[in-house]
């Protein structure tokens, strides 16, 4: 459920911590830890925050988003999962589109779809999905991307499927679609993808 800003103010009190400095409290540790678990804590409890349209301001002032965005190039699979969570969280909004799409986000959210992690390639192609507009849809529906949907259509993780099903009919054209189908068949290579991605 979305919070507003009365209720929060409420919940805080005058005493209470701010959301922001909460959020920049999260931030801080992100930045001076070196363990690998105590990052993937503070990235996954941001990822939630950014599930709130309330926080959204807070967290493009604190540059959350490219946080999330440096986390899909980690070695780490679980920094990339709770990275692509985030920014899946927040895609929906303007504002926040308009600051993944001009950050070269297209690109790195699509490397998540060769992922083995289930929850990764889920968000990433729910991601896609909102990150599309006008100028962004030649980018998110190119052949290799279609390809990769095409694989993941015949799938037998029904979750994976159904996403698939979803992309190439509602974000792509049929002829997009069909040549896809025909690069396939000429055995064209396309985006490199596991056999099924491992559930978590």
């Amino acid at each position: 459920m979305f919070s507003s800003q009365e209720y929060l103010e409420k919940k805080t009190g005058q005493s209470g911590v701010g959301r922001l400095q909460y959020l920049q409290s999260l931030v801080t540790e992100f930045q001076d830890t070196d363990k690998e678990d105590c990052k993937e804590q503070v990235l996954a409890n941001l990822a939630n925050f950014a599930y709130d349209p309330i926080n959204y301001e807070h967290l493009r002032k604190l540059n959350v988003i490219d946080m999330f965005l440096d986390s899909l190039t980690e070695e780490n699979e679980r920094l990339v999962e709770f990275g692509i969570g985030g920014l899946c969280n927040l895609a929906l909004d303007k504002q926040n589109k308009e600051h993944i799409l001009s950050s070269g986000g297209v690109d790195l959210v699509v490397q998540c779809l060769s992922s083995r992690n289930e929850e990764t390639v889920l968000n990433a192609i729910t991601t896609l999905m909102f990150l599309t507009t006008p100028a962004s849809k030649p980018a998110i529906t190119r052949l290799s991307v279609v390809e990769c949907m095409l694989r993941f259509q015949l799938s037998k993780n029904s979750r994976l499927s159904n996403l698939a099903t979803v992309f190439l009919e509602d974000y792509c054209s049929r002829q997009q679609v069909k040549e896809a189908r025909q690069a396939q068949a000429g055995d064209a290579v396309g985006i490199a993808l596991p056999a099924e991605p491992q559930q978590t």
